[in-house]
């Protein structure tokens, strides 16, 4: 028996969704609002969603991310009443099971919840049975734990994948986690380093040569192709390899077959390819600086690795195992790390990612090797200089004081008192549910409390005002809203 919670504002259609469920034999429960489907979901593990995209305080769009972060993150139908083709897109690129336009009938809403949680299940199941050698992969991050499961998802297989990413995000070592988790583990796992092919030898680092082939040959010598026979070949960097090398590798990966420089016999290799970049390559390929037939190759399977300014949750792991391997690499005692440093190092954007962080903490290490922990003083003055302009700039932002408006019209004119005491009025409750959503922070159910409200007072205020919990900052002065209403279906 699976869980189904329905995000909807729409109760008849709420009702009928929960009536299929029982039927079908599942548990469910509903949600009228995105804040109320968060609650739910982070009370209680849930296998399937159909969620609403026009929602009383804010867009189900919105809400993919959070579903996403989840520990077991449930499949999502999206359900909409008003189709919309960038929406659709929007929600199959943060991995929704399907997006549909209402009306639906029975035996469509019977379908989507019998094959959604049958593909759950067997996803499920899959996983379970993964025992994942992640090495050096160090968090527990979402984005990361999404990573890793895709990791899962395509070891068992012997499909080409491309991992894409800034530089310094660690795609050798997901690459490397691929391979150590595939049935090829046990051969070898070839890294070619794109970026340093010299045109002039290319041809001979990757298909080999024969003796005298060429001046300087003085014997034969075996290509990295060849070398990767029954392992896996990482082609890293791939976007900077040549239209020429890319035709020759084109054919490569079709026939598995290669001939060295200098011989006449092809030769075969057995090889899985895993390839990487930092660049967008479906954009090279629409420029022509990149073949498309090679690019859909190499594309079966993507993983995309998260940039480090998006893994905070990981950063303080990170360091702290940094420094513990660079303190034994170098035999000086381990450090530990000041929480201010720690505060420090989160406040930074991180341009490098991982790279950077490590050697940053290497630096820091070497500058005072024999101190037993890291202060903020150890660090770069650049990343010490990014922290406090952040405190600085935090504590001079404006405090959110309220405004009358001006008792004259735009031409002037003193307005008569009934109307003026009209637009003072609205101007008051609008300031006062701004600061309302600011103190809770966006949370709908502290929002009622604090200000005696019921949830449907509240939401039909904000409707009246065009506001919504995403629209308020959680600091500093409230942004200039939107004049329409975002709510409205």
């Amino acid at each position: 028996m699976a869980h189904v919670l329905v995000i909807d504002d729409d109760p008849h259609f709420r009702d009928i969704l929960l009536e299929y469920c029982s039927l079908l034999g599942h548990e469910a429960s509903d949600a009228a609002s995105v804040e109320e489907g968060k609650a739910k979901l982070a009370a209680q593990s849930t296998d399937l969603v159909f969620l609403d995209v026009r929602l009383p305080d804010g867009n189900g769009l919105d809400v993919l991310p959070y579903i996403n972060r989840l520990p077991s993150p449930p499949e999502v139908v999206i359900v909409t009443g008003m189709g919309d083709a960038n929406g659709a897109e929007l929600a199959i690129k943060n991995g929704a099971w399907n997006y549909l336009q209402k009306p639906l009938n029975r035996q469509e809403i019977i379908l989507q919840i019998n094959r959604a949680l049958e593909y759950h299940e067997k996803k499920r199941q899959c996983a379970s049975k993964v025992i994942l050698k992640r090495d050096e992969i160090i968090g527990t991050s979402a984005g990361v734990i999404s990573c890793l499961n895709q990791v899962a998802q395509c070891s068992s297989t012997d499909t080409g994948v491309l991992i894409t990413g800034e530089t310094g995000t660690g795609k050798e070592l997901f690459a490397q986690a691929i391979h150590n988790n595939s049935p090829r583990a046990h051969k070898p796992f070839v890294v070619v380093d794109c970026t340093n092919l010299p045109d002039q030898l290319v041809a001979s680092i990757l298909f080999g040569h024969a003796k005298g082939a060429f001046t300087g040959a003085d014997c034969d010598r075996q290509g990295l192709i060849e070398q990767a026979d029954g392992g896996t070949l990482f082609l890293d960097e791939i976007g900077e390899i040549s239209l020429d090398l890319q035709k020759s590798l084109l054919r490569v990966l079709h026939e598995r077959t290669f001939r060295p420089v200098g011989k006449v016999r092809e030769l075969k290799s057995d090889f899985r390819l895993i390839a990487a970049t930092n660049r967008n390559l479906k954009e090279m390929a629409h420029l022509g600086q990149f073949r498309q037939d090679l690019y859909f190759r190499l594309a079966a399977f993507t993983l995309h690795l998260p940039p480090l300014r998006e893994r905070d949750a990981d950063i303080e792991k990170l360091a702290m195992s940094f420094v513990l391997t660079i303190c034994r690499r170098h035999h000086f005692p381990i450090k530990g790390i000041l929480p201010e440093t720690l505060e420090t190092l989160n406040a930074y954007p991180w341009p490098g990612n991982i790279r950077e962080l490590r050697n940053v903490l290497e630096k820091a290490i070497l500058s005072d090797p024999y101190n037993p922990a890291l202060y903020p003083v150890h660090l770069s003055p650049e990343i010490r200089l990014h922290h406090i302009r952040s405190m600085v700039s935090s504590k001079n932002e404006p405090h959110n004081h309220f405004q009358p408006p001006p008792p004259h019209s735009p031409t002037g004119t003193l307005l008569p008192y009934k109307e003026y005491r009209r637009v003072l009025l609205d101007t008051i409750e609008k300031h006062y549910l701004q600061s309302l959503l600011q103190e809770a922070d966006g949370d709908i159910s502290a929002a009622c409390a604090m200000a005696q409200f019921s949830r449907s007072h509240l939401y039909n205020l904000l409707k009246m005002h065009a506001l919504t919990a995403s629209t308020i900052p959680c600091s500093g002065k409230p942004e200039h809203l939107p004049d329409h209403d975002p709510t409205t279906k």
